[in-house]
């Protein structure tokens, strides 16, 4: 016989028992049977014991469709209370975690070294985000946690950026890893670029007008500005804030489309800023920002930057009048 099949008829056994023990109680209901169902009921408990002295079980058809249908449901209920309870690990309550080995991490490795993230001397990790088995694929983020001095530059961040099998973002504050690691790297062919906030002439520039490409790009970049801006503590009147806002997006919307790509730049929003000179004996008074916005205004009345700047020169009047 099939193992599998006499584990099933040994599972089964028990509810056969019950099942034929259970035809009494289809005996004891034809015993107690009666036109009247109260009287049915009255008569049901000496019924079942004259059914079950002895309890022998009982072949009548009714017996036996009893016997099935409460041994099918006592197996039903058996079944599912084991479905939706608990899974206990028998004799790992206090846990089961050990040191792994070489083979518990071989199939996480990619037979290429270079294509290999480095995280011991023995143990790797492969980049390819689709192995032969899908099992093995893993997130690529590595935690390193270590004091000053620890070794986490020279022991993870050298030995990786070394591999070249990636791009590479380093946030490198002493400023040894691209002395140390840059000339390697471009040999491998990598595009070099550093951002130093301390010596702007050793550092390559960022100019976020070259990624404004729609009125939307302008509002985030005056976001993104005020944001970075506005210093610590407690801010001042909303009214203020937001007549800056305007004038921002009204600067930086006609340099961005009124000025040619080589003038698109902070120097020139800060050129315009300085320009915008405020006389308080003559009210009447335009500066060269107030003159070109209004020569566009002339051409352009539904511009983008005519419309800001109008709305910040209402507000700079209703300032005034008050």
């Amino acid at each position: 016989m099939n193992e599998k099949l006499k584990k099933t008829v040994i599972r089964l056994i028990p509810y056969l028992f019950v099942a034929l023990a259970a035809t009494c109680l289809g005996k004891a209901w034809r015993m107690a049977e009666d036109a009247d169902a109260t009287q049915t009921l009255l008569n049901l408990p000496d019924a079942l014991g004259a059914a079950f002295s002895p309890p022998i079980p009982s072949l009548h058809p009714f017996d036996l469709l009893t016997g099935t249908v409460t041994a099918a449901l006592l197996r039903a209920a058996v079944y599912f209370k084991g479905k939706n309870a608990r899974k206990y690990r028998k004799n790992r309550e206090y846990g089961s975690a050990r040191w792994g080995t070489r083979e518990d991490i071989a199939p996480y490795i990619d037979p290429v070294f270079q294509k290999n993230v480095i995280l011991t001397q023995t143990e790797r990790l492969t980049m390819n985000n689709r192995p032969r088995d899908p099992q093995t694929a893993r997130n690529k983020n590595v935690l390193v946690v270590g004091g000053s001095g620890s070794g986490k530059t020279r022991f993870f961040i050298k030995p990786n950026l070394m591999q070249c099998h990636s791009s590479y973002v380093v946030t490198d504050p002493k400023g040894s890893v691209v002395v140390e690691c840059g000339r390697l790297l471009q040999r491998k062919g990598y595009r070099i670029k550093i951002l130093n906030t301390i010596n702007f002439r050793k550092s390559h520039h960022y100019n976020p007008f070259a990624y404004i490409h729609s009125e939307k790009d302008i509002l985030k970049l005056v976001s993104c500005l005020m944001a970075n801006t506005k210093g610590e503590g407690k801010s001042g009147d909303d009214f203020w804030q937001k007549a800056e806002v305007l004038l921002y997006t009204a600067l930086i919307g006609f340099i961005h489309y009124e000025l040619p790509p080589e003038e698109r730049n902070f120097a020139t929003l800060i050129e315009m800023i300085s320009s915008m000179e405020v006389r308080e004996d003559n009210e009447d008074f335009q500066n060269n920002v107030d003159l070109e916005f209004e020569e566009l205004a002339k051409r352009k009345p539904d511009h983008f930057a005519v419309r800001q700047y109008a709305k910040y020169k209402l507000a700079a009047g209703v300032v005034c009048s008050k």
